[in-house]
């Protein structure tokens, strides 16, 4: 990967001003980890608040572009997939007890792989993609299409249409109507391709189905207020964020265990 890349902080909001200055990438990950923690309080103490688990669907597609805006940013990429590893590697029991009430699940890894895959996938992309020979570019598909696998084959979290929504904001960051690609993206992979849980509602007498990850498109709205800037950080901060995924998944498990 090409480690001199210009580091300066670009914004990939859609609107002419953003109001009120743009929300930083902080603030961004502040709201996708309520947006998460809402989503497992209904999945564990407030099973009856549906509510709470649509609002949920916002949090991974917030994470999966700090994903790829961490990418163009970092300055050590080594080091910022070796985190995701080991606080993947952290996270396997918690999430284990938390979504079967066992130590050792083998069928469904936790959602920190799944960008570690997406992750591996845009730096095989930033790698080939202005590869002169057909030989490097043919790679680079070879590797994108095993990473694909992996994530079906692994059961991670959001499996291959996590791994897209990580690959989708980076390869649409610079297009000139960046919004209108990851918009049409985001409905793709959240609302036709899906197949999954389904929200029914009375309109008018007609039954409407809606994709219940279909609410994940909403998440467009806070991502497009992105100002580009970071905010105040420390290692503590950034750290926090990492380590609040593992905890509040052990917290919420203890709770319904002793409930």
């Amino acid at each position: 990967m090409n480690q001199t890349k210009d580091k300066k902080l670009t914004t990939n909001s859609p609107l002419p001003k953003v109001p009120f200055g743009g929300l930083t990438s902080n603030i961004l990950r502040l709201l996708a980890v309520l947006f998460m923690l809402s989503d497992h309080i209904w999945a564990t103490a407030m099973t009856f608040g549906d509510w709470m688990t649509y609002i949920g669907r916002l949090a991974f597609p917030i994470f999966a572009f700090q994903i790829s805006e961490g990418f163009v940013h970092t300055s050590n990429f080594k080091k910022y997939a070796l985190r995701l590893f080991v606080f993947a590697l952290v996270s396997e029991i918690p999430f284990d007890l938390f979504c079967e009430s066992t130590v050792f699940y083998p069928f469904h890894q936790n959602v920190m792989f799944t960008l570690l895959l997406g992750l591996l996938a845009i730096s095989f992309i930033d790698n080939f993609r202005d590869a002169p020979s057909v030989k490097k570019r043919l790679l680079a598909a070879l590797m994108l299409i095993l990473i694909s696998i992996a994530s079906i084959v692994g059961f991670t979290d959001y499996s291959f249409s996590g791994v897209a929504m990580v690959v989708m904001f980076y390869l649409f960051r610079d297009f000139p109507f960046a919004w209108a690609a990851q918009l049409v993206g985001m409905v793709l992979v959240n609302i036709v391709f899906y197949r999954g849980e389904m929200l029914v509602l009375d309109v008018f007498g007609y039954m409407l189905e809606i994709p219940t990850q279909g609410f994940a498109v909403f998440a467009l709205i806070p991502i497009w207020l992105y100002s580009g800037r970071k905010g105040r950080s420390s290692k503590v901060m950034q750290y926090g964020f990492y380590a609040f995924y593992p905890l509040h998944m052990l917290v919420l498990y203890f709770i319904r265990y002793f409930a």
